[in-house]
């Protein structure tokens, strides 16, 4: 249970400011337990959503300034399916901060948040 917590704490850093490889975590989670594939999955994307959505939380209360224009455009053209590629580096804590400032509909983002993040979880764990 310990390793779990593990894969859900790094889940769940990588989704917010912090650049941390959940990945990677999740890889040696899956080493270690093989048989656990569908239950580390679903702990990391549960870590990864939530701290997409404590960024779009933040996206709520930041400054316009501080919004990066390109991905607000994105945000404004797509709305929630957006938020599909949250899970991408560089871009993806963007994309949370921006639905969140644009008021995006909070359910709507939770479920393409989810649906991205567990796409990306599955291709990790196909390759453990």
């Amino acid at each position: 249970m310990e390793a779990l917590s593990a894969v859900f704490a790094a889940s769940f850093i990588a989704a917010t400011l912090f650049p941390l490889p959940s990945e990677a975590a999740l890889l040696v989670y899956l080493h270690a337990h093989p048989g656990d594939t569908v239950l580390a999955v679903a702990v990391a994307t549960a870590g990864n959503t939530l701290g997409g959505m404590t960024t779009y939380l933040i996206g709520r209360i930041i400054p316009r300034r501080r919004v990066d224009p390109r991905v607000l455009a994105q945000v404004k053209r797509w709305g929630a399916p957006a938020t599909f590629f949250a899970w991408l580096p560089v871009v993806g804590d963007a994309l949370c901060a921006a639905a969140g400032w644009l008021r995006v509909n909070w359910l709507a983002a939770l479920a393409f948040m989810a649906a991205g993040r567990v796409a990306r979880y599955i291709l990790v764990a196909s390759f453990a």
